[in-house]
């Protein structure tokens, strides 16, 4: 399995919850996740990101295909304008 991890920061954190719901609507529309998880920070520390994301794929194709599908890219669209920072890592379990 391939977890692929998110972090994001907006610059308006209040955009948060609503990138949650975006993403989370993915779900079902996107064969090539097996699992999706998203998780709002509840501390807002300094060094905290706003948002986490992680999602599971067999594989890294099937990575590939969850990001080139038209609905992850529509979401993307409307969440990587309101980005301050992202940092990501791709790790097998």
């Amino acid at each position: 399995m391939l977890n692929h991890v998110v972090l994001m920061k907006f610059s308006d954190p209040g955009d948060a919850p609503v990138a949650r719901d975006l993403l989370e609507g993915l779900k079902d529309r996107i064969g090539q996740i097996r699992e999706l998880t998203v998780g709002l920070d509840t501390t807002g520390s300094a060094l905290s990101y706003d948002l986490c994301l992680v999602t599971v794929h067999e594989s890294a194709d099937d990575l590939r295909g969850y990001q080139d599908h038209p609905a992850h890219l529509e979401v993307a669209g409307w969440i990587r304008p309101r980005l301050a920072a992202r940092a990501v890592v791709d790790h097998e379990s």
